[in-house]
């Protein structure tokens, strides 16, 4: 019987995927609630379409640097 409790007291699932971008001196990263992470880039128009990208264009990305 599959059950929909969390696997450990206290956690829940998180029901969406939030992702959120960040620099570290001159590279910037995409990192998401379910643990995937970009690699580290120069370019942030590519971190942004790997974000895009994993999250499937359904979904805005938070924390985008101007």
């Amino acid at each position: 019987m599959h059950s929909e409790l969390p696997a450990v007291p206290g956690t829940t699932r998180m029901p969406e995927h939030r992702v959120a971008i960040s620099e570290r001196g001159s590279f910037c990263y995409a990192t998401c609630s379910c643990g995937w992470y970009s690699p580290a880039r120069r370019s942030r128009d590519l971190t942004r379409r790997e974000a895009e990208d994993h999250l499937g264009g359904a979904e805005g990305v938070e924390g985008e640097p101007g």
